[in-house]
C-alpha cells in the first residue's frame, strides 16, 4: 500500500467562532489543487514533545461547491481543548506557519443520486462544519429539485452557535431551508438576532420527533457528539428510517 500523500498547508487567517473553537484558514502551499467533496475532512499530522508521530482529523468548512484552485482558502473549525497537543499546535501557529495535511478524506457527503424531499441536517460543535461547506450544493438542490432543508444546531449558548451566523443568514435568503437552534442552557436576550420562533430550549434529540421525520421523504445526517448521534440515529430508526437513509460521523474532542 501507497503511503499518503502529505502536502504543506499555510496559515492565512484566525477568528474565534466561540470562547473555545477557532475558524483557521489556509492556502495549500504546494501549488496544488485540493479536490475536495463537501463534507469531507483533512487529517493535520503533527507530534508529541517525546517525538511520536500522531495526527487530527478535521472537517472542511469551505464554503465550495467544487475542487479548491491553488490559492483558495482551505478552512477548518478547531476545538481548543485545555492542555492537548493539537491546541498547542494551533495556538501556537502563526500566521504564514505551516502544518502537514493529508486528505481530504470520507463519505459524509451529499449523494448525487438522491431523491429524497427533506434533508434532516443534525449537528453539535464543530460537527456543524460539513453543513457550511454543504451550502452551495444545498442550494443547487432547493433550486433544481425542490429538496427542502431542515438543520438542527446544539449549542449551549447562543456564543457557541459556530456559524449560527451564516446558516440564520442563509435561512432568510432561502424559503426552504429551516434553521433550528437548541440550546440547552440559555435562551437568546430579546431583541437578540437569534432570538426568533425556531430557538428551542433543550437539546437536539428532544426537538427531533417533532419534525416527523418520515421514511419516504427523508435523509438525514447525523454528525458531533456521540451520544447525540447515537440518540438521533436510534429515534430516527423508530420513525422507520432504513439505516442506508442516515448518514452518521461522530466528534470525539481529543488531546
Amino acid at each position: 500500500m501507497s503511503a499518503i500523500k502529505r502536502f504543506p498547508l499555510k496559515l492565512t487567517g484566525r477568528r474565534m467562532l466561540a470562547p473555545t473553537v477557532a475558524h483557521l484558514s489556509f492556502v495549500r502551499d504546494d501549488g496544488q489543487p485540493l479536490d475536495f467533496v463537501p463534507g469531507q475532512f483533512l487529517q493535520v499530522h503533527f507530534e508529541y514533545a517525546d517525538g511520536t508521530a500522531t495526527k487530527r482529523s478535521y472537517s472542511l468548512a469551505t464554503i465550495h461547491d467544487h475542487a479548491l484552485a491553488p490559492g483558495d482558502a482551505v478552512e477548518i473549525a478547531v476545538s481548543y481543548v485545555a492542555g492537548g497537543a493539537a491546541t498547542a499546535l494551533f495556538e501556537g501557529l502563526d500566521e504564514g506557519g505551516r502544518v502537514e495535511a493529508s486528505g481530504p478524506f470520507g463519505r459524509f457527503c451529499l449523494m448525487p443520486a438522491d431523491a429524497n424531499a427533506r434533508y434532516l441536517l443534525i449537528g453539535t460543535g464543530t460537527g456543524i462544519t460539513p453543513y457550511r461547506a454543504m451550502l452551495p450544493l444545498l442550494e443547487q438542490q432547493m433550486a433544481q429539485r425542490g429538496v427542502e432543508v431542515v438543520l438542527l444546531q446544539g449549542a449551549r449558548s447562543t456564543a457557541e452557535l459556530l456559524y449560527g451566523d451564516e446558516f440564520r443568514a442563509f435561512a432568510e435568503a432561502h424559503p426552504g431551508f429551516r434553521y433550528v437552534p437548541c440550546l440547552s442552557r440559555e435562551l437568546p436576550e430579546a431583541g437578540s438576532p437569534h432570538a426568533h420562533a425556531d430557538v428551542r430550549h433543550g437539546y437536539v434529540q428532544q426537538f427531533l420527533p417533532g419534525f416527523a421525520p418520515d421514511p419516504a421523504r427523508d435523509i438525514a445526517y447525523l454528525c458531533g457528539n456521540p451520544n447525540m448521534v447515537d440518540a438521533c440515529f436510534e429515534a430516527l430508526k423508530e420513525h422507520g428510517l432504513p439505516v442506508p437513509q442516515i448518514r452518521r460521523e461522530k466528534y470525539v474532542s481529543s488531546k
